[in-house]
């Protein structure tokens, strides 16, 4: 299926997903989801490169608003108000990254002396580190199309606020958090995932390799001491799965990753190619559970998609290794494995054509998650906004 040829369903798609979640019309309570908009973000920034239709970046630009003034304070139902970085309201206003963002979850969480209920701690509130660096690649992208330096520096702003909150542990021993309470004063799944050192390293580098230049906060962020102490983290860490969503992320790290050591930006030539020789070890065990036959009520549309979206970073990863070899160490290792991974592209298009059929979009199980599902099947059909780094 060609992207272009699929613009006016992708367009479709975030109308839709601007109207049921109060973005366009406004709401006075509007339904914000930290992931889902930072994907959706790039979706309109995508739709607006495409068309040159001024609608869909005004809505990309209301949509970081929106979040920032939902998910950036404190929930409606808390005794607690205002920003939860604790700053005034005009200060908040300049900073409004800077005491992170909540997930946006439906139920308040945890609090203090509440007993821990692994499975309701799902549904409940906090910040997640992994949602926090889509936000930051989100505000990037708008800072790349937008020309206006102040959106990567909120997205600075946000990887200083959350390595500071998330990562804990003496030198040697350092961990990253996978849930911290809305105010990040403490930890309530301390636990890490798998992939959150890899994705910060990676997003805190694009952060420092992408985006215009200007001063004072607008100015590319020095996160140096960030990536120094992520990079530890990621050191020796296998980052195989055969989780579709942790797949997906995992190809699209590796995209991020080449295009900088493309670019000059980024020298970790062998962190590449151990994240495409996991990615290629998961997608073996993937492909060996996967049924492509279950219907749609025994599926989750936004684990599959999110693979899909890395299968299309892959073929973007083939071609930029073939265009410029002589930028990678091990350029015929790599091209092997590409090809190797692209031996599933077509997994991509049976999921993609499984979730546009109409039939399967009115189970149950794609409506409980409709914004989710909605969004990231639009990323897989136009993934450019989500995978160009720069313009």
């Amino acid at each position: 299926m060609k992207e272009i040829d699929l613009l006016p369903v992708v367009r479709q798609i975030m109308l839709d997903f601007a109207r049921r979640t109060g973005l366009s019309p406004a709401a006075a309570l509007p339904r914000r989801y930290l992931w889902t908009d930072a994907f959706a973000v790039c979706n309109f920034l995508e739709l607006y490169r495409q068309s040159g239709d001024d609608t869909c970046m005004a809505l990309a630009l209301a949509l970081v608003d929106q979040v920032h003034e939902t998910l950036g304070r404190h929930r409606p139902d808390d005794a607690r108000s205002g920003w939860i970085s604790g700053l005034d309201e005009a200060q908040g206003r300049l900073h409004p990254t800077a005491g992170g963002l909540r997930i946006g979850k439906k139920m308040n969480e945890r609090g203090p002396g509440d007993p821990v209920d692994a499975e309701l701690e799902w549904e409940q509130d906090g910040q997640y580190y992994h949602y926090l660096t889509k936000w930051m690649h989100a505000l990037n992208q708008v800072s790349t199309v937008t020309a206006e330096p102040v959106y990567n520096g909120w997205a600075g702003e946000l990887a200083r606020v959350a390595h500071a909150a998330f990562v804990a542990g003496p030198r040697g021993r350092r961990h990253i958090h996978w849930k911290m309470s809305i105010d990040l004063s403490r930890p309530l799944v301390p636990s890490m995932g798998q992939h959150d050192p890899l994705d910060g390293f990676i997003t805190c580098h694009q952060l420092m390799a992408c985006g215009p230049r200007g001063g004072g906060l607008a100015r590319q962020p020095d996160l140096s001491r960030e990536t120094g102490e992520l990079e530890e983290i990621c050191l020796g860490r296998n980052w195989a799965t055969n989780d579709a969503l942790g797949l997906g992320c995992l190809l699209c790290s590796a995209w991020q990753a080449a295009w900088m050591i493309a670019g000059g930006y980024f020298a970790r030539h062998e962190l590449l190619l151990a994240m495409l020789e996991d990615a290629l070890a998961g997608l073996h065990s993937f492909s060996a559970i996967h049924d492509q036959t279950l219907p749609a009520d025994y599926r989750l549309a936004f684990r599959e998609l999110g693979l899909t979206i890395g299968l299309h970073a892959a073929e973007r990863l083939q071609r930029l290794v073939a265009e410029h070899p002589a930028r990678f160490t091990q350029p015929d290792r790599l091209a092997a494995v590409l090809a190797q991974l692209l031996r599933y592209s077509s997994l991509a298009e049976a999921i993609e054509k499984f979730w546009l059929a109409g039939a399967n979009r009115e189970a149950g199980v794609w409506t409980d998650h409709g914004d989710i599902n909605m969004v990231m099947l639009a990323t897989s059909l136009a993934p450019d906004g989500f995978l160009r780094i720069c313009p």
